[in-house]
């Protein structure tokens, strides 16, 4: 009997390690709404509040899916904008000395772009040529977890995500960026899911370096299908 039941276990231990990046992907895709509901959205508006060094500062991000992208973040009167547009970008900001618009470099246009889809590149990462490799399980805050690492082919930058290994939804994703000289590992967690028109969105994002709180994004609207007028993301 004893040696029934190691076997029993066993046998449910094998099939939970069984899983692979691709069903998990489809299963996290499934639970967001699937791929197809996100491609057929052709535009989104998002506003909030970002919060960071204790200021709260209006955002909002206008996006063309799968074409273009615009954040703005009012701070003190000043607007700091990010634009991705179909290949191109450019960025103006104040508190940088950047006062007049000017175009994003390569490794902030890869990220610009990034953006531009209200789908998760894990979700297609075939069709963008993307690689994924599965990591096993991992505890996220004591969230039972799937570790898969998705490797860019733009520029070979890996970013890790952790999923919820029984909602399938996205707990926490870690980037490589760099800051102040040197790159560092920014942690995002995902927070307050909510749905619109059947698909799942995050309300709250969190970002920590080395475990200390440094920024957050809390939007408050999300509304899909609405008119954007495409002169707000030319230079």
């Amino acid at each position: 009997m004893k040696r029934f039941l190691f076997s029993l276990l066993a046998l449910a231990s094998l099939s939970a390690s069984a899983q692979t990046a691709d069903e998990v992907i489809q299963k996290y895709t499934a639970a967001m709404g699937g791929l197809d509901a996100f491609n057929k959205v052709t535009s989104a508006k998002m506003s909030g509040n970002v919060s960071q060094q204790s200021m709260d500062m209006p955002i909002t991000t206008q996006i063309l899916n799968n074409k273009a992208a615009r954040t703005d973040i009012e701070v003190m009167g000043y607007q700091i904008i990010n634009v991705y547009n179909n290949g191109t970008g450019w960025k103006q900001n104040h508190f940088e000395g950047i006062e007049t618009p000017t175009e994003l470099s390569a490794a902030e246009l890869i990220d610009a772009k990034a953006q531009a889809s209200l789908a998760n590149h894990l979700m297609d990462y075939k069709n963008r040529g993307h690689k994924v490799e599965f990591g096993g399980q991992e505890a996220v805050e004591g969230v039972k977890c799937f570790k898969i690492t998705l490797t860019n082919k733009d520029d070979n930058k890996k970013v890790t995500y952790y999923i919820d290994s029984a909602s399938y939804l996205l707990i926490k994703s870690v980037t490589p960026r760099e800051m102040q000289g040197q790159t560092v590992d920014v942690e995002t967690f995902y927070s307050d899911f909510k749905e619109i028109n059947g698909l799942k969105f995050a309300m709250t994002r969190i970002q920590k370096v080395m475990g200390q709180e440094f920024a957050s994004v809390r939007l408050d609207k999300i509304e899909l299908n609405v008119k954007i007028d495409e002169a707000i993301f030319k230079m």
